[in-house]
């Protein structure tokens, strides 16, 4: 298994990051809370994960161990690929994941898009004993609401947008976002001002 990969940050899109290693642009599979930590022409270190099915290999990267990990004890439950998987981490923390599993909040879960009510409450009994107490406080591990501004906005910049172009994509889409009503959907997000950005150019 590919634990990690390791290097300068070559190229970035929406939903994946290529990392330069040994002179191999190695492309990544991310979130987009992961993408917005990094750079193009910084260096990074992610912690990785293969999925291997039979027409393709692909590599998921992530901040830590620890959010590699939930992903990894996500799939172990019905009906979970690896993009679900990812998704349900694009809106929840590793930590808010945990606690939402431990209280039975179902509301945290419909929160991710693809999963409905009985897809919840699936989960909730078949992940019951598998991700294991939270480890923070509620404030460290609480999903993003006000906090989309910021995330995306750090993820345009990210992308090469500048700071301007990353204000107004995000002025753009809040009236989406606000929307919701529930926790905005960083990815789905970042895709509308995305759009934006290219109508604008």
């Amino acid at each position: 298994m590919i634990a990690f990969v390791s290097g300068p940050v070559a190229a970035l899109a929406p939903d994946s990051a290529v990392v330069e290693v040994g002179g191999v642009g190695i492309a990544v599979q991310c979130a987009p809370n992961t993408l917005s930590g990094l750079r193009i022409g910084q260096q990074a270190k992610l912690a990785t994960s293969l999925v291997v099915r039979e027409d393709s290999l692909t590599l998921y990267g992530f901040a830590d161990d620890d959010e590699r990990q939930v992903f990894e004890l996500l799939q172990t439950a019905s009906g979970v690929g690896p993009r679900l998987a990812q998704s349900m981490l694009a809106v929840h923390s590793p930590d808010a994941l945990r606690r939402a599993v431990a209280t039975g909040d179902e509301k945290a879960l419909v929160a991710v898009p693809g999963i409905g009510k009985k897809g919840a409450q699936k989960l909730l009994l078949e992940l019951k004993d598998r991700l294991g107490e939270p480890i923070g406080s509620p404030t460290v591990g609480a999903p993003v609401t006000s906090g989309w501004r910021d995330q995306l906005h750090a993820a345009l910049i990210g992308l090469g947008y500048a700071t301007r172009e990353a204000d107004d994509a995000v002025t753009a889409v809040a009236p989406q976002a606000e929307a919701t009503g529930g926790t905005p959907q960083v990815g789905v997000l970042l895709k509308a001002a995305l759009q934006t950005l290219n109508r604008a150019r």
